[in-house]
């Protein structure tokens, strides 16, 4: 005969909610602390806190971006802070699709950018924490020295996605590219402050042998890494052949990093 199970005690149950509650309690009560700001954090720790675009990122980086980017106001005092040199656009319609709103032509940055760019606000935001905080590092990383000049290949262009050869931008049928609301930028390559220029379109290090890459291929790669990091969408030479010369850099739509 075995012996008779005893029953779990009632208080169990109890104390476990009662527990709960008390932890819920707190919680709620710093985040309310933190929000009126009756709770002291240094600001790089506080989620409420406006994006800091000098400082180094940290786990409320990303959040702090996308809070940023996803207000006209916030996005501008954040823009400020970068030092760029910019005019603020009109906004503007060109066609079904395109156009854009909350945009700058930015005419300098921290390393020469060729042509001005046409770029919205959080485009502008997310390009500057991109060259600061993981394309520089990765640059004196693998060579000891800073990235000079950006080569692009632009940014606002009223098309669709992939229009191929003699394809008119509003044709039927096809998707607006980002490149059409000025929320997308295509990069060819890099200077280096020695000269020494490095293109994606020869040095991207192909992914068999991606860990035993030049120098050339590394910083690519962890250039490309990095822009997943503060824009919504990245696409490189592993994405398409489409991709096989530049990096696409977006802001907006749906998350992907290829």
């Amino acid at each position: 005969m075995s012996p008779p199970t005893s029953s779990p005690s009632p208080e169990r149950p109890r104390k476990s909610r009662v527990l709960s509650i008390v932890l819920w309690s707190l919680v709620v009560a710093a985040g309310y602390g933190l929000y009126s700001g009756r709770l002291v954090v240094p600001e790089r720790f506080n989620p409420w806190a406006p994006l800091d675009v000098m400082a180094t990122p940290n786990l409320l980086t990303s959040y702090k971006l996308s809070r940023a980017r996803s207000s006209p106001e916030h996005c501008r005092a954040a823009l400020a802070q970068t030092g760029m040199q910019y005019d603020v656009l009109p906004d503007r319609i060109t066609a079904p699709g395109c156009g854009f709103e909350n945009a700058v032509r930015l005419k300098s940055a921290g390393v020469r950018i060729g042509s001005p760019l046409s770029l919205s606000c959080p485009m502008a935001l997310s390009f500057f924490m991109w060259e600061k905080h993981a394309l520089q590092p990765a640059a004196q990383q693998h060579f000891g020295q800073r990235v000079a000049a950006i080569d692009h290949l632009g940014s606002y262009a009223c098309r669709n996605i992939n229009r191929g050869e003699g394809a008119q931008p509003d044709a039927a049928g096809g998707a607006r590219s980002r490149h059409a609301t000025a929320n997308a930028l295509d990069i060819a390559g890099f200077t280096l402050e020695n000269g020494q220029k490095i293109t994606v379109l020869n040095a991207w290090p192909r992914a068999a042998d991606r860990s035993a890459a030049r120098p050339q291929g590394q910083m690519l790669n962890d250039a490309h890494a990095g822009a997943c990091r503060f824009f919504n969408g990245v696409l490189g030479p592993d994405y398409n052949a489409v991709h096989r010369d530049h990096f696409h850099l977006e802001t907006g739509g749906y998350s992907m990093c290829r």
